[in-house]
């Protein structure tokens, strides 16, 4: 039997997707912290070619797992995209199609916590998964994946 982690107390998961052309070379960054700063967690990925509103999703998917295997109970997930953050609240329909699948996998994800908020931050406050989503393009482009 495999011992369950220890609570690690309430994080942050800070995502952020990127993409150079939309569609283009996407990455994804997720760097997750708990409320006193300690990144407990990062995680930068080249996802191929796609557009930025997948590489956005495709980072909350990627951040909530982790959290979710950390252990987490209680998160805070936070992006500088104001449509994607709209769009998990329920605050905006998902329209694109492509996006529904994608949307309907991170709310399966967020329904998992005990305690889950959405936290719309801009850009200057989401700049190390800003960094390690263009981290992720430079290692899909580069070969790695």
């Amino acid at each position: 039997m495999r011992a369950l982690p220890a609570d690690p107390g309430h994080l942050i998961v800070a995502c952020d997707g990127a993409s150079r052309g939309n569609p283009g070379p996407a990455g994804i960054g997720v760097q997750i912290t708990t409320e006193d700063g300690t990144v407990v967690s990062e995680i930068a990925r080249g996802i191929g070619e796609t557009t930025n509103n997948v590489a956005e999703y495709t980072a909350v998917i990627e951040g909530l797992a982790q959290a979710k295997e950390l252990g987490a109970r209680s998160v805070t997930l936070r992006s500088d995209s104001l449509l994607l953050i709209s769009q998990l609240t329920g605050r905006y329909r998902v329209k694109s199609p492509h996006l529904q699948p994608l949307h309907r996998r991170a709310r399966s994800i967020a329904v998992g916590f005990e305690r889950i908020s959405f936290e719309h931050v801009p850009r200057e406050r989401n700049v190390e998964a800003d960094r390690l989503a263009n981290e992720g393009v430079d290692r899909w482009r580069g070969g790695e994946r």
